[in-house]
């Protein structure tokens, strides 16, 4: 664990003792010949099945458990592989928190704005001729003739 993040550790003894308690408690679930026999027929079935396709549940258990294993070997070798990563607190200059965004000087110029302009002093016009009188369009209904 020298070097390495304490979470990363945690997070797989955690893993492994939930696999260990699952196991435990499977082995004590099949101590009883009934519970055996139960579990037999649902892993491997009673020979109905049509064709290819098995009528118990192991070989598509198989298949899950192939692919988990195969997701967690993805997953390990594309984290032991990464390059360029900064972890908090170990890197220097503006963006050492975060490789992504770097800290910019909100007044610095900007690609789609090369010079802060000046405040924008328009405004909108107050008085407008818009409801008002008899052809505004507003309620035909109050228009007496």
């Amino acid at each position: 664990m020298n070097g390495e993040a304490p979470l990363s550790w945690l997070m797989f003894f955690t893993l492994a003792a939930g696999i260990a308690v699952g196991a435990v408690a499977f082995l004590s679930f099949l101590r009883s010949r009934h519970n055996r026999d139960v579990a037999a027929y649902t892993l491997e079935g009673d020979g109905r099945g049509g064709g290819v396709a098995p009528s118990g549940a192991l070989p598509e258990l198989a298949g899950i458990f192939g692919v988990a294993l195969l997701a967690m070997g993805l997953l390990s070798v594309g984290y032991n592989t990464r390059q360029g990563a900064v972890t908090v607190g170990t890197g220097t200059g503006a963006g050492a928190n975060n490789t992504l965004a770097p800290r910019l000087d909100p007044e610095a110029p900007k690609k789609y704005q090369p010079e802060n302009p000046a405040p924008d002093t328009r405004s909108a016009p107050t008085s407008s001729s818009t409801g008002t009188g008899p052809d505004s369009g507003g309620h035909p209904e109050a228009t007496t003739k």
